[in-house]
């Protein structure tokens, strides 16, 4: 009894599943959703910002060439 129901339920999901790969297929567009943690983010992305400035290395300064 449970085998013939599993294969009508694996048969009904591959189904889906393949033709959910289709160019015609159903689109359900996303919720619209306000932006989380943004003020977080971009604090974080300025310490992170400030930090790089203090390790990356400096120019040389080299003094003029005479010739």
């Amino acid at each position: 009894m449970e085998q013939p129901t599993g294969y009508v339920l694996a048969l009904d999901a591959v189904t889906r599943h393949v033709n959910s790969a289709r160019p015609d297929a159903p689109v359900r567009p996303d919720r619209p959703r306000p932006p989380r943690l943004a003020p977080t983010r971009l604090a974080a992305a300025g310490a992170l910002r400030r930090l790089a400035d203090l390790m990356e290395p400096r120019p040389v300064s080299l003094p003029p060439c005479r010739p």
